[in-house]
């Protein structure tokens, strides 16, 4: 399978994780703008929130997506920790986790995979979930292989139509009075709420 690296990944794109025997994240493609490999959807009292990790802007139009560096620009990493904070200092587990994920508003992350795949390591662990998961060593044409989701998670398209993924289904949500449920949200929306039943959400 092959996937796009992902900010906090959404929820099905766990659900993937969860159910391959091999991952392959996208390293070598040219860094499209605008998808959730930067931004990850949260649920706050307004509604869908979008947390969008600055990039700096490189000298070469087709850098590719491992080459591609965070910006220090403005105070992306303390808005985004409030905006948690805010958005799920209420929920369940949130202090739970909370220990977990302050580091990674903290510490300065210069190229944006990294970031992306420390957090990812982070939240498998917290699932109890072990996948495959390894760098492509170059770009992989599209036809190439079966499993390429790498458009999968690019807006307007919010999920993968598959077989093998069921419908989201829903689950508690801070705000799920105000708004209903909200699917297809950052994982830690799932991890904030509902804990160490994750996991089974994802099965």
């Amino acid at each position: 399978m092959l996937l796009p690296t992902a900010y906090l990944a959404p929820i099905p794109y766990y659900r993937l994780l969860l159910r391959a025997a091999d991952v392959h994240i996208e390293a070598w493609e040219h860094y499209p703008k605008q998808t959730l490999r930067n931004r990850c959807l949260i649920a706050t009292s307004g509604g869908v929130q979008a947390l969008t990790v600055p990039v700096a802007r490189p000298d070469n139009p087709k850098a590719t997506t491992r080459d591609i560096r965070i910006s220090d620009h403005g105070r992306w990493r303390h808005l985004h920790w409030q905006a948690l904070v805010s958005a799920y200092g209420m929920s369940p587990f949130f202090e739970y986790y909370a220990d977990d994920f302050a580091p990674f508003y903290e510490r300065r992350y210069e190229f944006l995979l990294d970031y992306n795949m420390a957090l990812q390591s982070l939240v498998c662990g917290l699932l109890d979930i072990s996948p495959t998961i390894g760098l492509t060593e170059e770009y992989v044409p599209p036809m190439s292989v079966v499993d390429d989701l790498r458009e999968a998670f690019t807006p307007p398209v919010p999920r993968p139509v598959r077989p093998d993924l069921p419908p989201p289904r829903p689950y508690y949500q801070v705000f799920g009075r105000k708004h209903g449920f909200l699917p297809d949200l950052s994982i830690v929306d799932l991890l904030f709420n509902m804990g160490n039943e994750s996991v089974l959400y994802l099965t």
